[in-house]
């Protein structure tokens, strides 16, 4: 007798005239829309200009896309290619299939070439990401719910998860008959929430650690990877779905493992304190009054102006030195060579759209 149950979603595609309105697309959409904002406030913090998080999507979310759908098609290519398979389903990123580690592969190398044109160190990204991207994991696993997929084993716990029979005839919608849905006779394991509730709690557990010891170079995104994959590994081992499987165990689970791994060792080897950053043209002085003023050449409407100007490129500088020019506008003036802070600042050149930025 089943006394308690989650119940799934009996459709997953609405129509707006012509047009299919997917939840898993508005799933994931919405997580990304969070986790911009996320990762705007906390490169804001770091003194990267506003809103530069956008010029980071418009390129990390595409190449991340791209990604992974690409790591989907690699690690289960049965479905697309070869007999039986329809090769033109592997456009068909709206019927579910994107692998995160596509996806963070792809994203690093948009990310990357975003950070080259704004001139900003990679790093600063990616640990401004940390917390962000898992809470957008999170919401994306809800279009799994919608389209009752990747679930896991049969269970009795008062957690299982009801799963509907989809019409092939009519996707995005459950088998009706005599109208009513149909359900398969078991409850499973509902592995989208268990992965919902871990990111969370890596997203919850990196802003913590982070906050605390202002982790620098990569490794909170490094400690984001770790967080993420210890859970992959288990829930992976829960999941029914269809998918290669190498020794009996399933791809992703030993994938999970290898980057566990490379995160760990990164996270150890990489040293240095969290990364500021303050404009390549910060002035270390302040402007010489005009002749026969008392006034400073720069009034209230020309640093308006300044402060509206998207820098070229930043330099990256030590928190002392970004707290002053954060509460005075002028950059102090670099710590001697014997101090450890000093060996961490560097400036990091935009890649060049014009002649003029060349000079």
């Amino acid at each position: 007798m089943i006394i308690a149950a989650i119940p799934s979603p009996t459709t997953s595609v609405w129509h707006l005239g012509p047009f299919p309105v997917r939840a898993y697309a508005l799933c994931i959409i919405l997580g990304m829309v969070v986790a911009t904002l996320l990762m705007e406030k906390r490169l804001r913090n770091r003194g990267v200009a506003p809103w530069v998080s956008l010029d980071m999507v418009v390129w990390a979310v595409p190449f991340g896309i791209i990604g992974a759908r690409i790591y989907h098609l690699i690690t289960s290519p049965q479905d697309y290619f070869g007999a039986g398979g329809d090769p033109i389903r592997a456009f068909y990123i709206w019927e579910g299939g994107l692998g995160i580690w596509g996806a963070v592969a792809g994203g690093a190398l948009g990310a990357w070439i975003a950070a080259r044109q704004i001139g900003l160190p990679l790093s600063v990204f990616a640990d401004a990401l940390a917390p962000a991207l898992p809470v957008a994991q999170a919401i994306g696993r809800f279009g799994n719910w919608f389209n009752n997929e990747l679930y896991g084993k049969v269970t009795t716990l008062p957690w299982g998860l009801e799963i509907h029979e989809m019409d092939s005839a009519n996707p995005g919608h459950a088998t009706v008959i005599d109208g009513e849905p149909v359900t398969k006779p078991e409850l499973y394991h509902p592995t989208f929430l268990y992965e919902v509730v871990w990111n969370l709690g890596v997203a919850g557990l990196v802003w913590l650690l982070d906050r605390k010891f202002k982790f620098g170079r990569g490794r909170a995104f490094a400690l984001y990877v770790m967080a993420y994959t210890a859970g992959r590994v288990w829930i992976e081992m829960l999941r029914t779905d269809e998918a290669n499987h190498f020794f009996g165990i399933r791809l992703n689970v030993f994938t999970a493992i290898v980057i566990f791994i490379g995160a760990a060792i990164y996270f150890v080897v990489m040293k240095g304190p969290r990364e500021y950053v303050v404009p390549i043209d910060a002035p270390e002085t302040a402007p010489a009054p005009a002749a026969g003023s008392d006034v400073s050449q720069v009034d209230v409407a020309g640093g308006e102006e300044e402060g509206r100007k998207m820098p070229t490129a930043y330099q990256v500088v030590s928190e002392e030195r970004f707290l002053a020019y954060q509460r005075t506008g002028i950059l102090p003036p670099a710590a001697s060579p014997s101090d450890p802070a000093s060996s961490e600042e560097e400036t990091v050149p935009a890649t060049p759209s014009s002649p003029e930025e060349k000079n």
